[in-house]
């Protein structure tokens, strides 16, 4: 299916079999495309890039389309990593954090830092921690891969 290129989000490097590559729903999902490319929002004068992931109902193109800005996915992969290394070693703590300490991480970007931690408002976080921990290891085959071809192209860019 090809991703339209008449809407505001102007497609420049595009995804369009990703129904074939998304995760557990490869094959059955209604994401089927990404796409790179100047971003919606742009005003006149001023040009933003960002990353979209196109739904289609099987009719239309859907409205839950959601366009990021590429700092932000690159952020969200950062906390997926960040995350996903606490819970390499999360086994050693009776919940699965430090809850002396629930800050897992500070990260320099641009004159501060992100603040990684766990989410102890969440009423429910000790049960919701051990799911998500599960959930980590089951998809941990599908997530390793995706790192791995990540961690590789971050080399080839002399990262």
């Amino acid at each position: 299916m090809k991703i339209p290129t008449s809407l505001k989000h102007k497609p420049v490097i595009v995804v369009e079999n990703y129904e074939k590559v998304d995760g557990r729903t490869a094959n059955n999902t209604d994401a089927k495309g990404l796409s790179l490319g100047l971003a919606q929002w742009n005003d006149r004068g001023k040009v933003d890039i960002s990353a979209k992931v196109w739904r289609h109902t099987g009719e239309k193109w859907s409205r839950q389309s959601e366009e990021l800005p590429m700092h932000r996915v690159l952020d969200l992969a950062i906390l997926i990593c960040r995350g996903s290394l606490h819970f390499q070693d999360a086994y050693r703590y009776p919940k699965l954090y430090d809850t002396e300490n629930p800050l897992i991480d500070r990260m320099g970007l641009q004159g501060d830092a992100m603040s990684v931690s766990v989410c102890e408002d969440n009423p429910m976080l000790d049960e919701d921690i051990k799911l998500f921990s599960q959930a980590l290891n089951d998809d941990g085959e599908m997530i390793g891969e995706r790192l791995r071809v990540l961690s590789q192209l971050l080399k080839e860019m002399g990262y």
